[in-house]
């Protein structure tokens, strides 16, 4: 064998894990023993006022397609082993798509808090 093969086969030997790497298309690497339940990823929906319409796992990831609490369609990506939020689309009601990478769920409104009780008058009253 030529040196010029002999380099031109070693360069694409090196090149073959390269090539895994940039074929695999996982967002997610996460040891299937370490990700959390199905009935983990619900509650976390129900706590942040989503209703499910379709749940899988997708280049690793969960998936979640459905509504928020406003109504809007939602995309949600979840890191299957802490449930962290990797990217949330939210489109409709006048909010287009908001593709939001890495966001967490807002909290809900909090109750507007009551009316403060009028002040009591500083002086002695006349009858």
């Amino acid at each position: 064998m030529t040196m010029t093969k002999l380099m031109t086969t070693l360069a694409l030997v090196a090149l073959i894990p390269a090539g895994a790497a940039l074929a695999s298309d996982d967002d997610c690497f996460v040891a299937r023993e370490q990700w959390q339940s199905r009935e983990a990823v619900m509650k976390l929906a129900q706590d942040n006022g989503w209703t499910i319409r379709e749940f899988k796992v997708d280049d690793g990831c969960y998936e979640i397609e459905g509504r928020d609490r406003e109504g809007r369609k939602i995309e949600v990506e979840l890191d299957p082993g802490t449930l962290a939020v990797i990217k949330m689309e939210t489109y409709g009601q006048g909010y287009g798509s908001q593709s939001i990478p890495g966001a967490t769920p807002a909290p809900a409104p909090a109750p507007a808090p009551a009316p403060a009780p009028a002040p009591a008058p500083a002086g002695p009253t006349k009858p």
